[in-house]
């Protein structure tokens, strides 16, 4: 149990807001409310939203943070610190501040590196071998508040996002929250200014930047490969549809077969398919076809006739 008995406002969405609530819940702090934003006729149900229903909790999903309502509705909470997990939304400062304490933030990458909605991405896709996360206090700007605490890890030469995030930055980034909130209410938080000189932007990684080009180097493909595994998926094209590539290995152009082709196409197909690239292969494991479901790239093979020679990326 938390040291001071918080009361809180969970602000947040998704698997990571609703570990956030339960993690919260289950040291035995109350939480008042829960703000979570509208989800989109179709979309599945937003777990966080479920999870603070199900322990009859206040939900709100206003549509934005800035409305009256929002606001209101906050301040009739009366709580100690608002807890941010996972935020798209714009919260402005006179929304934060209505906490005794303000709010708390969380975001997965080493601020003021990779601000952005994208950042777990991003580290990978560039070949960074370290990145991690910060918990920080929310002020007008994109992900410069200051800073209270961080924690930093290291990515593998074969880690994925998927590796990184679920195996790392969320369990570390629940715990971290955690913490931050004790300091914060126990005034104990420091407020570490971000440095300017050092920060870095980058914009969500979509299908548009998840397009694979064979002609880049071996290395520049492998990373963006695995920065967007499990999502939002790198990808190629196979007889003008989309063909995504997940679970893959690098290989040095000295390790694998001597058939020479092009970039962009198939050297070996066995138990993985051998794809040419500028300084290497890539050995894919797993692919998406269209719109049909993730198998191995061996079935894949078999299904379409792909053979050795058989082109990518048209």
């Amino acid at each position: 149990m938390s040291n001071y008995g918080l009361k809180i406002a969970i602000i947040g969405q998704q698997d990571f807001g609703k570990a956030a609530l339960e993690a919260f819940l289950g040291r035995g702090d109350t939480v008042a409310g829960v703000f979570c934003a509208p989800e989109r006729p179709g979309a599945r149900p937003d777990p966080l939203r479920l999870a603070a229903e199900q322990a009859g909790l206040e939900v709100y999903q206003p549509g934005s943070l800035q409305t009256e309502y929002a606001h209101e509705m906050l301040r009739k909470l009366d709580v100690d610190l608002g807890v941010m997990a996972y935020v798209l939304q714009f919260a402005p400062q006179d929304f934060v501040r209505i906490p005794r304490h303000g709010m708390i933030q969380y975001h997965p990458s080493l601020l003021p590196r990779y601000r952005g909605p994208s950042s777990m991405n991003w580290p990978i896709i560039r070949g960074d071998t370290r990145t991690g996360l910060t918990i920080f206090r929310p002020n007008d700007g994109l992900d410069e508040g200051p800073v209270i605490l961080q924690r930093e890890i290291e990515i593998g030469p074969d880690d994925t996002l998927g590796t990184v995030y679920f195996d790392r930055l969320f369990p570390m980034g629940v715990a971290a929250l955690l913490e931050a909130a004790d300091l914060a209410v126990g005034g104990r938080a420091p407020a570490v200014t971000q440095d300017e000189s050092a920060a870095s932007y980058e914009g969500w990684c979509r299908a548009a930047e998840a397009h694979i080009n064979w002609h880049n180097h071996v290395d520049h493909i492998y990373n963006l490969i695995r920065g967007c595994n499990p999502a939002p998926g790198a990808w190629t094209l196979f007889k003008g549809k989309k063909l995504q590539l997940f679970d893959v290995r690098k290989h040095p152009t000295r390790t694998v077969s001597q058939v020479r082709s092009k970039v962009g196409a198939v050297t070996e197909v066995g138990q993985g398919m051998f794809v040419t690239a500028h300084g290497g292969h890539i050995e894919v494991l797993k692919v998406r076809y269209d719109d049909g479901k993730k198998i191995s790239a061996s079935q894949f093979c078999a299904d379409a006739g792909i053979s050795i020679h058989t082109q990518l990326g048209a």
